[in-house]
């Protein structure tokens, strides 16, 4: 437990991000109080402060301001923070330095090699993580979460040009946009980006009906959940809990999440989920 005002938090994002909504169940779940500011997706010009431009970006102050970039750094750093009181925040975000890749298009890219991992000393791992195996199940599901399920989540909501009008009616409504901006988003918008969730399902070699990936992949996280926990963590969510919610909890109230917790084991972890970060944002 921090002393209250000792880690002041400013959150840029778009809300309807599956990246921001990871950072935001992490930081609900373990009651860190939090300034939003959502971004608008077009002219972005609330991070123009930022060389990086993407969100989520998270301004941090405790004792020095610190701007995290990338959603899995940020959880991987803030929880550092909790536990460990060894050293200044400003000093574990250094231990994620971000490395200029190259991606298969040929497109720079800022990459973080270690982002999974909390960087504890000896004792700290074991009280967090009594035997390795806790560790490697955690980091395995978070990278699945980055790798593979956020990667489901466009093809999805975008599938057909109803489901992509509507998903862009629900990003418009939630998101920054002025009004005109809102009506060439939400139906040009809708237009280009069901034209470009087909691109993405060639790209992830998803099956033709793209609702089959995301059932599999929902049913293989209840597998590896099982059956004797209520959570991978547990009795109480871990990090890849918190990150798998995080990503799904963004097509609530587009068919796409309908279909899935009709078709997939997922609605009892779900709504476990739902109720233990309702009772800590309480």
């Amino acid at each position: 437990q921090l002393p209250a005002g000792n880690l002041q938090l400013t959150l840029y994002q778009y809300k309807t991000c599956p990246f921001c909504s990871k950072v935001r169940a992490f930081l609900d779940y373990h009651g860190l109080p939090y300034e939003i500011v959502e971004v608008n997706p077009i002219m972005r010009k609330e991070i123009k402060f930022s060389s990086y431009r993407k969100v989520p970006i998270l301004l941090a102050n405790a004792g020095s301001p610190v701007q995290l970039n990338d959603s899995s750094v940020i959880i991987s750093a803030i929880k550092t923070y909790l536990i460990s009181k060894r050293n200044s925040l400003e000093e574990i975000v250094s231990f994620y330095p971000p490395m200029k890749t190259v991606t298969d298009q040929g497109k720079e890219v800022f990459e973080y090699g270690n982002k999974y991992w909390l960087m504890l000393d000896e004792k700290e791992t074991k009280r967090v993580y009594p035997v390795n195996e806790v560790r490697v199940e955690e980091m395995k599901w978070r990278k699945w979460a980055d790798d593979w399920l956020v990667h489901l989540i466009s093809p999805n909501v975008y599938r057909t040009p109803r489901e992509a009008l509507a998903s862009f009616d629900y990003i418009v409504r939630e998101g920054k946009f002025g009004t005109v901006e809102g009506f060439f988003a939400k139906y040009m918008g809708a237009v280009a980006m069901f034209f470009v969730s087909k691109r993405l399902k060639k790209r992830h070699h998803l099956q033709d009906d793209v609702r089959e990936d995301l059932y599999e992949a929902v049913n293989e996280w209840v597998k590896a959940v099982g059956k004797h926990r209520l959570f991978m963590g547990g009795n109480q969510p871990n990090l890849a809990d918190l990150a798998v919610y995080g990503v799904l909890r963004v097509m609530e109230g587009l068919e796409a999440f309908d279909d899935m917790m009709v078709h997939t084991k997922i609605e009892p972890w779900y709504r476990r989920m739902e109720g233990v970060i309702q009772r800590a944002e309480a």
